[in-house]
């Protein structure tokens, strides 16, 4: 049985019911749908974290280093102090597990301290309607794609949890990460943004330590997205080119879903 070229993300727990669907695969289109997905998920992880780290504390941490300018917020956001503070704010004694935790913590801190600075979203608003009928009654986070294109190749991707009294929340929030992993890999290829490129552009940049940071934040200030991007894919490249910026400098943008599958293997 062929499957029909789609892409379909829907949500289904407590208060929060979306689902919707792309059936016109021409690339802008999958592009813009799929920004919308990764907003959507990227926005719901930290909610779903609140079980295993104080998620109110990052937030108050976020807003304490968010008042220092972009260079200074991401020196303090590498630094060991900084670590410190976040080891503090999960909920786990053992120090491989914290480790893990505090990898994700990481993650939503750089991602709300830099959202009010820099382009860390895409600029499609995240889906909150309820369009195509749910494809299971349980609860559920589901994420498919299918596409076969002579371009592009073959695109399968199914990301789906069924969630029930047992579930973990952390649970949601790895694969919520995982939806968003899949979109980062895949949103590039339907928008034309040149990732060669934008690596080269920080092509200069090592390892980088404390003192080379603000070299970093200024050559990411100064990305040219109208050289990486067609036009209207120019500020979802400034978000890879500040993704590309922050690993250089060893930071996380993307909340990583292995540190959460890592957590809760060993649990």
């Amino acid at each position: 049985m062929k499957v029909e070229d789609q892409i379909v993300f829907t949500a289904h727990h407590g208060s929060w019911k979306v689902a919707d669907r792309l059936i016109d695969m021409e690339d802008e289109k999958v592009a813009h749908f799929l920004a919308s997905i990764s907003n959507t998920v990227n926005a719901k992880i930290p909610e779903y974290l609140t079980e295993v780290m104080n998620v109110a504390g990052i937030m108050s941490l976020a807003e304490e280093i968010g008042k220092k300018d972009l260079s200074d917020a991401i020196v303090a956001l590498k630094s060991p102090g900084t670590a410190r503070k976040l080891g503090a704010l999960v909920f786990e004694e053992d120090k491989k597990l914290r480790k893990h935790l505090v990898d994700v913590a990481k993650a939503v801190l750089v991602r709300e301290v830099l959202s009010k600075k820099a382009p860390v979203e895409y600029p499609e608003e995240p889906l909150s309607e309820v369009r195509i009928v749910f494809p299971y009654n349980e609860d559920h986070v589901n994420f498919t794609a299918f596409h076969l294109s002579a371009e592009h190749g073959k695109w399968r991707a199914v990301r789906r949890l069924i969630i029930d009294d047992k579930t973990p929340m952390a649970d949601v929030a790895r694969l919520l990460a995982s939806i968003n992993e899949s979109i980062a890999l895949k949103l590039p290829v339907y928008a034309g943004i040149d990732l060669k490129g934008i690596d080269a552009w920080f092509g200069e940049f090592k390892k980088v330590k404390k003192a080379g940071i603000p070299a970093v934040v200024e050559k990411y200030k100064h990305f040219p997205a109208e050289n990486y991007a067609p036009d209207p894919f120019q500020e979802h490249a400034k978000v890879y080119a500040l993704r590309k910026a922050l690993e250089k400098i060893g930071l996380p943008l993307d909340v990583p879903a292995k540190s959460l599958e890592k957590y809760l293997e060993k649990k």
